[in-house]
């Protein structure tokens, strides 16, 4: 083998190398970011039912206008509202609602209804 064969199979090594070490440390950053994902959703989800619990005490008559409840209140809405900035990140994990496939078998009535 000549140097130029030696050097260039060494390349090829390394390159090999970094690539498949790329491609592991890129699933990894993945596997994190869908954790994170489902955790910030699990938040949201008990930031919402916490607010929507803390509404419904607030508008109790025993408790409606208690100035304590409603800085509560507007302190979970708030919070809330800071964790929809990260909707990027949650819809990671988020199953895509599922449409209706069209119906092509409506008849020309069913389409355009005319009048009775």
């Amino acid at each position: 083998m000549s140097r130029l064969e030696l050097i260039l199979s060494a390349m090829l090594v390394l390159s090999a190398l970094l690539s498949v070490g790329i491609g592991i440390y890129a699933r990894m950053a993945v596997v994190r970011l869908l954790a994170v994902s489902e955790e910030l959703n699990d938040l949201q989800r008990m930031i919402d039912s916490f607010a929507n619990h803390l509404q419904t005490v607030y508008e109790l008559d025993s408790f409606y206008g208690d100035e304590t409840l409603r800085g509560l209140l507007e302190h979970a809405i708030s919070l809330n509202e800071q964790l929809d900035t990260f909707d990027y990140i949650i819809g990671l994990t988020e199953e895509a609602p599922i449409e209706d496939p069209p119906n092509d078998n409506k008849t020309e009535e069913e389409e355009n209804p005319g009048p009775s």
